[in-house]
């Protein structure tokens, strides 16, 4: 085996985020940019003789390329098996399962997620452990001071092998592995949910649905699954081929970029159910006729009809939420008499509870869900839950939302982010938010009274972890609150995220427009933080 080391000058850029590092497209292209991060991953993990790696992405534009370097150099620097989705390509939540069912040391998951793609887009990498979720924070810390002092990376001289032909190579002293990316996952599925029931109601007279892969990476996966397996029409699966720029599309599941779906559900003649998942295939947007579920009340609707579905007839260990995600999972918790855990951002945090047994569905309000099946959030998963929860039920999706806010109230929700801040004086804003909350409680402001305001930190029930200023929370009374974090997702730039929430309870009016029911939160959102005087902003970029 010939391995040649690379002389670099250190990077000092390369800090991941939530999800991974997230840079440009031309950022990851830069001569030994992604290597240099690789290299530093490598380092952190010390692989072993016998251990395996996993590798697959989303197909974003130069994703075959990253992952033919990620073969190279993960058998230059000890793994003995890669194991690798043909042509580079695998879901999240697939890569994830497929790192516990093989009992890999790790995987490399080459995606941006829910960002653009195409040369003048985005590209990410994110390193997940051998319990299939993403790494923690003490590991990403040390990527990252290793990454400052990196001089040099190791990588076979040797070529990768075709990664589009499945099967296996012997490449210097190890075996690189090319699978199909949908079967091991497709199988998994078939032991999650009731596939009968669905079959028999997607073939009922009458019934529509579509789902938008957004040509991303589910579009094979939801084609095998909804149309092959369960029997839907054929074309059920709408842009269904994975396209390196995403078909010049933005791969986020929101009404706003999904145009079709969204005008056919909201016209003359709706569908009975439709759904979209993103870029890598972990979050999910759900659809009934003139209406999009809120991630908060799917998680919760999800754990309510748990039962529905054959993995958790016997009950629910507990759910999590991120701290910014509607509290409307905390109320079927309470009312299940089970644990309910409030975490900071990032799948990683769910990941112990998962593996400890604490919890077995978790979700976050940028269209994420999941469970115990995995250790990351699945788009197509929770596509299929509400399936099983349609075929079960009897029921379609207006009769689910209204029938469980009748039952436990409604959360008013809405998300205002303030796209484009130049980072310094996002993080100024953040740190004078953060001494405004402690002195804060028992201001009166647009009729609502600040009962507390603090900066979220966490301290993990299972290894004893801690992490600070996650984000400002300011609650209301009456039952109300507002939360103010910076997001870790994006590749340049900063991103304010202001998160609205009010509680009506199940005598009230559950069916206003969530914009009015929240204006007077809205309102104390920019008064207490002072967003248009300090940032610039008389309103935000995007509200979801």
């Amino acid at each position: 085996m010939s391995i040649q080391s690379v002389s670099i000058t250190p990077w000092q850029d390369q800090e991941p985020g939530t999800s991974g590092l997230r840079k440009s497209t031309r950022d990851f292209m830069r001569p030994g940019y992604l290597e240099a991060f690789l290299q530093s991953v490598f380092d952190e993990a010390a692989p072993q003789p016998g251990d395996a790696l996993l590798v697959g992405g989303d197909g974003r534009f130069f994703c075959r390329e990253a992952a033919a370097i990620v073969v190279r150099m993960a058998l230059a620097n000890g793994f003995s098996r890669v194991i690798v989705g043909r042509d580079g390509l695998m879901s999240t939540p697939a890569a994830s399962h497929l790192i516990r069912k093989r009992g890999a040391k790790g995987g490399v998951i080459l995606s941006a997620s829910h960002n653009p793609g195409g040369p003048d887009g985005d590209f990410g990498v994110k390193y997940n452990t051998d319990s299939g979720g993403p790494a923690p924070t003490t590991f990403t810390a040390g990527v990252f001071a290793r990454s400052k002092a990196l001089t040099a990376y190791r990588i076979l001289q040797d070529e990768a092998p075709d990664l589009s032909v499945v099967g296996e190579t012997r490449l210097g002293d190890g075996v690189v592995e090319v699978v199909d990316p949908i079967a091991d996952y497709a199988g998994l599925m078939e032991t999650v949910f009731d596939f009968d029931a669905i079959r028999a109601l997607v073939s009922q007279p009458g019934f529509r649905m579509a789902f938008d892969a957004m040509n991303a990476v589910t579009g094979p996966y939801a084609t095998e699954i909804l149309e092959r397996r369960l029997g839907a029409p054929a074309g059920t699966v709408l842009r269904g081929e994975p396209l390196p720029d995403f078909g010049g599309g933005h791969p986020d599941p929101h009404p706003d970029h999904t145009p079709e779906l969204t005008a056919r559900m909201f016209g003359e003649d709706p569908l009975d159910f439709a759904a979209a998942s993103d870029g890598d295939g972990d979050r999910n947007m759900i659809m009934g006729p003139a209406m999009v579920v809120s991630p908060g009340d799917s998680l919760a609707i999800l754990a309510a009809h748990a039962d529905c579905v054959p993995r958790y007839r016997d009950g629910l260990k507990g759910l999590a939420r991120s701290m910014p995600t509607s509290r409307a999972a905390d109320r079927v918790a309470a009312a299940l008499g089970i644990e309910m855990h409030e975490t900071p951002t990032g799948w990683k945090f769910f990941t112990n509870l998962l593996d400890a047994g604490r919890i077995t569905l978790c979700g976050e309000e940028s269209f994420g869900t999941g469970s115990d099946h995995v250790r990351e959030k699945d788009g197509l998963w929770a596509v299929l839950f509400w399936l099983n929860v349609l075929a079960a039920t009897g029921k379609g999706v207006g009769e689910v939302v209204v029938g469980h806010w009748s039952r436990f109230g409604r959360d008013y929700y809405q998300r205002h982010d303030y796209e484009g801040l130049e980072v310094g004086p996002a993080q100024d804003f953040m740190k004078g938010l953060r001494e405004a909350a402690a002195g804060a409680e028992g201001r009166q402001i647009a009729g609502y009274l600040v009962q507390s305001a603090e900066d979220f930190a966490y301290s993990d029930p299972v290894d004893g972890s801690e992490v600070k200023h996650q984000g400002v929370t300011v609650r209301l009374s009456p039952d109300a609150r507002v939360t103010y974090r910076l997001s870790g997702t994006g590749s340049s730039g900063a991103t304010l995220r202001v998160y609205l929430e009010r509680f009506e309870d199940p005598a009230g009016d559950l069916h206003r427009d969530p914009a009015e029911a929240l204006a007077a939160v809205a309102e104390v959102s920019r008064a207490f933080a002072g967003i248009e005087a300090r940032l610039g902003r008389t309103e935000p970029s995007v509200i979801t």
